[in-house]
């Protein structure tokens, strides 16, 4: 490819994560410029991948079928092969950073959990979920930000859990709305709510059940920073910033006492500003 044609597909891949409006930009942007492209190709993937999920209009058989098609694009990345600017930037990420092919295959698989609409899964299905959609992620990351050993691993493992079981307390609501509840079985029953999307959302006996869910959250985050603490410090910034910018709305959740009929739980763009500055400058 030439430079001019190398620059497009950083720029196209560039504005489909700004458009995204991901929590996790400010992280990737501080990256070096290298490893910064290839965090947004791994980005720009999983958006993709998201969306075959998310698109609640499109039959599950034809979603199985664009995922699968995924695989072949993934399959064919591992022989050299691309063919858009997405998966042109991915095959220089594979090659760079020495990606697994089985984390691009985790992650699809996991799409396709969600696009059976998840409902009430048990604790087992729930962590498996959290591995393939965020977890792996994360094994792909850590090794994009520069370390790939085994405490870097045992990062990805729990930061990945840490963050979707954030990002499930504080969407309950809009998933009730499209028919899907995460909160797992077990958390459920034992609080007395139905395992039903919205009777759980309306349910006076959420909130111990979310409580729970939380204290799981905290102590992945608590896990993620003690292995954090025994890896490049320089290539675990992202990392530290990711949970700093998330940890925050677990507080938030509780001192709402996990009412979900406000305003959705979100970190000020400001304070975003402020964690990047405290974690990154010298």
């Amino acid at each position: 490819m030439s430079v001019a044609e190398t620059a497009a597909d950083t720029a196209a891949i560039t504005a489909l994560v700004k458009r995204a409006g991901t929590s996790f930009y400010y992280g990737m942007k501080t990256l070096p410029a290298p490893r910064r492209d290839a965090m947004y190709a791994i980005y720009a993937f999983c958006r993709l991948v998201d969306d075959i999920a998310d698109d609640d209009a499109v039959p599950m058989a034809e979603k199985r079928v664009a995922l699968q098609d995924w695989r072949r694009r993934v399959a064919a990345l591992y022989l050299g092969d691309a063919d858009d600017a997405v998966t042109r930037a991915l095959r220089d990420a594979v090659r760079v950073y020495e990606l697994p092919e089985a984390d691009f295959i985790a992650i699809i698989d996991g799409m396709e959990m969600d696009g059976e609409a998840i409902v009430a899964p048990s604790l087992p299905l729930l962590d498996l979920y959290c591995d393939r959609v965020a977890a792996a992620v994360g094994r792909l990351s850590v090794r994009i930000f520069g370390d790939a050993g085994s405490a870097a691993q045992d990062v990805a493992y729990a930061l990945g859990r840490a963050l979707q079981l954030t990002n499930i307390l504080r969407d309950v609501a809009e998933d009730a709305t499209r028919g899907r509840l995460y909160l797992p079985a077990e958390y459920l029953h034992e609080a007395g709510v139905p395992a039903e999307p919205q009777a759980a959302l309306a349910s006076p006996n959420l909130a111990p059940a979310c409580r729970r869910l939380a204290r799981l959250a905290d102590n992945y985050f608590d896990q993620a920073g003690a292995a954090m603490a025994l890896c490049d410090r320089r290539a675990m910034r992202p990392a530290r910033l990711m949970a700093a910018s998330y940890r925050p709305l677990l507080a938030q959740l509780r001192h709402r006492g996990f009412r979900y009929n406000g305003t959705p739980v979100r970190l000020p763009k400001l304070r975003k500003l402020v964690l990047a500055a405290r974690i990154f400058l010298p």
